[in-house]
C-alpha cells in the first residue's frame, strides 16, 4: 500500500510555526499542496483562543507530519484575516491544495478537534489509500482471511498509530485466533477519546463476552440440556450466551432464534437483547449481523 507521508514524522518546529501576511504564500499556500495546513487565527487579549491554542497544537504534533499548524496574530498581521472575513476569533481554516477547504470559530473540545483533523485527512492521498486498506481488511476478516487482514490491518498502524478502526480490526484478528490476551493489549493501545469510536466499542464488546468463555464440561452440559428439551428456552438461552462467549457467533444466533421464533417478546426481550449485544460485538460488516438483522426484521414486521 503506498501512503503518502511514509518517510518518517517532521519535527515539532516544522509542524506548527507563527504565520504572518508576508509569508502566507510560503507558510500555509504552498506546503498545503503536500499536506493539510490549518490556520489559527488568534490575538493575546482573546481568552478561548489560549485555550484552543495547546488543544490544536498537541492534536496536529500528534499527527507527526500528516497536517501542519500555521498561528497568526491578527492584531500583528490583519490582512489574511480580513481577506477570509474573520469577525471573531478563535477561527481556524484548513487549507489543502492551496486552497480553504473547511474551518470552525470557536475554543472546540479535544475530541471534537481531533474529529476536525481526521476528517481532513480522510479527503488526502494517503487518506484514501487507509480507507481502501480498512475496507479490503474488513472484507478479508469477514471473510475469514485472518493473515492477510491483520497484515493489512497491521501496514495502517504502521503509517497511523493511532487508527483505532486497525486497532480494532487487529484486536478481532487475536480474539478469531483464540489469542484474548493480544486483543485486549492492542484495544489497549487507544487513546482514551477514541474509545467511543464505534469499531472500538464493538471489538471491546466481544472480547468481554470471550473473557467470560465456558469450559468444555459446560459446554457439554448446557448443550445436553437442550437437546433433552428443546422447548427449554432458558437452557436455550444459557446455550447461546456459552456460544457466544466461546465466539461461536453464529451457533448462538440460530439458538436465540429458536427462541424468538416461538416467542418474540419471551421474558420482556430478553432473548431479543442477547441478539443486539452478539450484533455489537461481532460487528456491522460480519455477515452473521447481516443476516441476523434481516432476519430479526422479518419477524418484527411479519
Amino acid at each position: 500500500m503506498d501512503m503518502i507521508g511514509a518517510n518518517g514524522p517532521a519535527g515539532a518546529g516544522e509542524l506548527v510555526k507563527d504565520g504572518s501576511d508576508q509569508g502566507f504564500m510560503a507558510d500555509v499556500i504552498e506546503p498545503s499542496k503536500e499536506v493539510p495546513v490549518l490556520v489559527d487565527f488568534w490575538a493575546p487579549w482573546c481568552g478561548p483562543c489560549k485555550t484552543l491554542g495547546p488543544i490544536i497544537e498537541r492534536a496536529v504534533t500528534a499527527k507527526a507530519g500528516k497536517v501542519k499548524l500555521v498561528k497568526i496574530n491578527i492584531d500583528e498581521h490583519p490582512g489574511i484575516a480580513g481577506q477570509l472575513g474573520v469577525r471573531s476569533i478563535p477561527a481556524v481554516f484548513a487549507f489543502r491544495g492551496g486552497q480553504p477547504v473547511d474551518g470552525f470559530m470557536g475554543a472546540l473540545p479535544e475530541g471534537q478537534i481531533n474529529q476536525f483533523i481526521e476528517k481532513l485527512l480522510a479527503g488526502t492521498d494517503n487518506g484514501k489509500a487507509v480507507a481502501e486498506a480498512l475496507e479490503q481488511a474488513d472484507a478479508m476478516l469477514a471473510a475469514e482471511d485472518i493473515g492477510g487482514a491483520g497484515q493489512l490491518y497491521a501496514t495502517v498502524l504502521q503509517h497511523e498509530q493511532d487508527n483505532v478502526r486497525a486497532m480494532a480490526g487487529l484486536a478481532r484478528c487475536y480474539l478469531a485466533g483464540g489469542d484474548l490476551e493480544h486483543a485486549r493489549e492492542m484495544l489497549d493501545m487507544a487513546p482514551e477519546d477514541k474509545r467511543t469510536d464505534p469499531a472500538w466499542v464493538s471489538a471491546n464488546k466481544a472480547v468481554e463476552m470471550m473473557a467470560n468463555a465456558p469450559a468444555p464440561d459446560e459446554f457439554a452440559a448446557a448443550i445436553e440440556r437442550v437437546e433433552a428439551a428443546p422447548d427449554d428456552y432458558d437452557a436455550r438461552f444459557d446455550l447461546a450466551g456459552k456460544l457466544a462467549a466461546a465466539g461461536r457467533n453464529k451457533q448462538a444466533v440460530e439458538q436465540l432464534f429458536a427462541i424468538l421464533t416461538a416467542d418474540l417478546g419471551w421474558q420482556d426481550g430478553k432473548a431479543r437483547a442477547r441478539l443486539l449485544e452478539i450484533f455489537e460485538a461481532a460487528g456491522p460488516k460480519d455477515p452473521v449481523t447481516v443476516e441476523g438483522r434481516r432476519r430479526l426484521s422479518s419477524l418484527l414486521f411479519s
